[in-house]
Order: structure tokens, then C-alpha cells, then sequence
């Protein structure tokens, strides 16, 4: 029997355990992938070895060791590991473990607590866990996939350190592909090309390429070799990491809005392909593609607004996956169509001054008269009809008289908007010429 606040005695391992789990590091030192954590110089060896561990935040993709790590930090620095997970946990279990803290506590030992998932619990279960952080009953450590500065309390963040875990390199899922071998007394049956293969699939996550490696040595039979082919039919796919409210969402159509501003065709295609092969909402896409036509090519291709729009309803017509070709076409046209943001910024700056300047009444003489009172205040008087002019341009001031004439609009000397450019320049002159 264990005692209230040790750990239990050891256990046979259980049958059937997976690979992911018979390969867990026993040491830091084992850790792979981490190094700027984990390695002789990192952040935790350095707290290991100063005997100190502060409350921290794990933030890092899944795969990656943070649970591994933590249990680790606990057997290293003798503190009794605690954990739960805020998917299936609520505030009667967070009682109960922080009960439980402070009695251990009481006993001379402190609680390293690990919380899985901790951006799931909401802005009161996480301010419950700050009175047992300040006063040292615990020593929280959660850890989470999504970023701590968007899902987590202030609060809570001002009291722990983040510390970043990194997707698995190429060699370090290697070095874990190897280990499995050694572990199960045999090679994967796979080829060159196979094996390359497995390892993009497991895109960076370590217990994925495990579990794959497991699948592969299920589905072999007897001297069978898999080619990338047999693989991926042997496999199917590993859904692509992907959140479509979260970081992974923001970070790929921030990577395909940028490819098309920097006129990159090809990076386009791929960010486009990518979300849509994670199930991107092809709506959502379709607005992007339509505000990367007005923000960053405006008026130098008037027509890259039409294209967008264009795209947008062919899909709607055609549908999966045919009208993905539209959405194609659209993001290769605005990368490759000449850039302004000209209208964007002028826009901007118009708001600006609409806000500045509050309710300015426009001048007189571009106001309308319908009444004999209106007409006594000289509204609509010594306003010019700009067609009845020669060039059909009057010139005249049409912005408030307490604010002055303003310039927003400033085009480039690129695609269309050269052509407007030199009709400004000719108003302008013109202005001067009759002012």
C-alpha cells in the first residue's frame, strides 16, 4: 500500500502498452527535440539545478514532451506530481487537488501540479489557481497548444514563465524511429522512399510517427517491404494539424495573405492547397482572397476585385472539388498582378480625420437648397455644375472650410494607377491654374 502523500509502488508494466508510451525518456536527458529546454545549457536544467522550480506555462504543438517533461521536473526536484486535464475536470476536482496540495504541503512536500490542456478551463477556473501559486502549495505547470497571451488570464501569465516547445525536426523524429526499432527487435518494413515519407506525415509530432510506426508493423505481413504508395494506402493520411479557430488557422492565411502581397504565386498555391486540404471553409478563403485584392492591390489592377469575386462564385456554382481550381486561379492573379496600397492607406488616413475633426458641415456651396430657408443661408450658392466647365472641371474646394483641403490619395506610378496619377497631377495643375 502507498502512503497518502508518496508515490505508489512499482507496478508490472501493463500488456499492450504503445510504443509512445514504452519509449517515454526516463531522464531530460532523453528528451529529443528540446534542447534549448532540456539540453546541458537549457532553461530546465537550469532550474533543476538551482533546486527552485517557478510555475510555468508549456506552449507547443502536440507531440512534443511537455507531459514527458513535466513528469520529469517532478522526479527531479522531489516534488509529488499532480495531474489532471481541464477537458475533464471542473472546479469541484480543482478543490479537491488543491486540498490535497496543502495537506502534503503540510507534511513537508511540495506539489508539482501538471494541467493538460489548461487554455480549456475559462477565465474563473483559471484565477482559482493563483491564491495556491502565490502561496507556494503548488507549483503549477500547464501546458497548452494554443497561444497563452490570447487564452490565458493575465494573471495567471504574470505569475508563470512560457516556455515554448518546438515541433520535432526530421533528425530527431529519426533518432525516435530507431529507438522503436531497437526497442521492438526489428526494422520498419518500409523503403527509402517510404520511410521519408512517414517521417513528413508525422509532421513534427512524436508520438504520431510511433503510433504510425505501429500501424506499419501491424499491417506487414511476413518479409513484406511497403513502398510510399502501399504506405499511404496502408496508413491512409494523418489529418494535418490544423485548428480552424485557432493559431494553426491564423498562421496559414496570414502565410497565404503575405505570399500574395510579397508576388509569390507559387508560395500562394501551396498556403491555398495546405488550408484546403485541412478543411478550410472555402467561404472564408473566398473573403481573404477578396480583401487581398482591396487592401494590397486596390486600384493598380482594378480587375483582381472582379477576379476575387469571380472565384467566390464559381465555387458556389461548382463546388468541391472543382471550384477549388477558381480559388487557384484567383490567388495566382493577385500575386502576380502589380501591388498598391494606396486606396488602404488613404482610407485609413481618411477615417483618421473624420474622427479628428468630428461634424464639420461640408461647404456651402455643394449643399442642396429644396427650401426658400435653406436658399436665404446661401446653400447652394457659387456652386460650379463641373460638367458645364471646360475639361468638365470646376476646381473647386469641396471639404469643410474649418478643416481645409486635405490629401488622402497618393497612387503609385504602377499598373492602373499610373494612369490615375497623371489625371490627379493634371486636376491639380488645373486647380492652381483657376484658384
Amino acid at each position: 500500500m502507498s502512503d497518502l502523500f508518496g508515490a505508489p509502488p512499482p507496478k508490472s508494466p501493463p500488456a499492450g502498452r504503445p510504443l509512445a508510451d514504452r519509449l517515454r525518456p526516463a531522464t531530460l536527458g532523453e528528451v529529443v527535440g528540446q534542447e534549448h529546454l532540456t539540453g546541458e545549457d537549457g532553461v530546465l536544467t537550469r532550474m533543476i539545478g538551482s533546486g527552485s522550480l517557478g510555475s510555468m506555462i508549456f506552449w507547443g504543438p502536440p507531440g512534443t514532451g511537455k507531459t514527458t517533461v513535466a513528469r520529469l521536473l517532478a522526479g527531479s526536484t522531489d516534488l509529488a506530481f499532480e495531474q489532471i486535464s481541464a477537458i475533464f475536470s471542473g472546479v469541484a476536482d480543482l478543490k479537491k487537488v488543491f486540498e490535497t496540495a496543502r495537506l502534503r504541503r503540510a507534511n513537508g512536500r511540495q506539489t508539482l501540479l501538471f494541467v493538460d490542456e489548461i487554455h480549456r478551463f475559462n477565465r474563473a477556473q483559471q484565477d482559482s489557481f493563483l491564491p495556491v501559486m502565490e502561496d507556494g502549495t503548488v507549483v503549477l505547470v500547464g501546458a497548452t497548444t494554443e497561444n497563452p497571451s490570447f487564452e490565458l488570464n493575465a494573471a495567471l501569465l504574470s505569475r508563470a514563465r512560457v516556455l515554448v516547445f518546438h515541433s520535432l525536426g526530421e533528425a530527431s523524429i529519426k533518432g525516435l524511429l530507431e529507438r522503436a526499432e531497437t526497442v521492438e527487435g526489428k526494422p520498419l518494413p518500409l523503403d527509402g522512399e517510404a520511410r521519408a515519407v512517414l517521417l513528413r506525415m508525422a509532421d513534427g509530432d512524436g508520438r504520431a510517427a510511433l503510433t504510425l510506426s505501429e500501424e506499419v508493423w501491424r499491417a506487414a505481413r511476413p518479409g513484406e517491404t511497403f513502398t510510399a504508395e502501399k504506405l499511404q494506402d496502408v496508413v491512409q493520411r494523418r489529418a494535418p494539424v490544423y485548428d480552424k479557430g485557432q493559431d494553426g488557422h491564423y498562421n496559414l492565411i496570414s502565410a497565404l495573405h503575405k505570399s500574395v502581397r510579397g508576388s509569390d504565386p507559387d508560395a500562394a498555391l501551396y498556403y491555398l492547397a495546405r488550408m484546403f486540404d485541412a478543411g478550410e471553409d472555402p467561404l472564408y478563403l473566398g473573403r481573404r482572397l477578396v480583401r487581398m485584392a482591396v487592401e494590397d492591390i486596390g486600384l493598380a489592377d482594378p480587375q483582381a476585385l472582379v477576379i476575387a469575386n469571380a472565384a467566390k462564385d464559381a465555387y458556389d456554382y461548382l463546388g468541391s472539388p472543382e471550384g477549388e481550381l477558381a480559388f487557384a486561379q484567383a490567388a495566382v492573379y493577385l500575386a502576380t498582378a502589380p501591388k498598391s496600397n494606396a486606396v488602404y492607406t488613404a482610407f485609413k488616413a481618411a477615417t483618421r480625420a473624420a474622427k479628428e475633426h468630428g461634424s464639420l458641415l461640408p461647404p456651402k456651396h455643394i449643399l442642396n437648397a429644396p427650401t426658400k430657408l435653406m436658399k436665404e443661408e446661401s446653400y447652394g450658392a457659387g456652386y460650379r455644375y463641373d460638367h458645364d466647365e471646360p475639361d468638365a472641371f470646376s476646381g473647386q474646394d469641396y471639404f469643410p472650410e474649418k478643416m481645409g483641403r486635405r490629401t488622402f490619395y497618393d497612387p503609385p506610378d504602377r499598373g492602373f494607377e499610373r494612369d490615375l496619377r497623371k489625371r490627379l497631377d493634371y486636376w491639380a495643375k488645373l486647380r492652381r491654374e483657376r484658384g
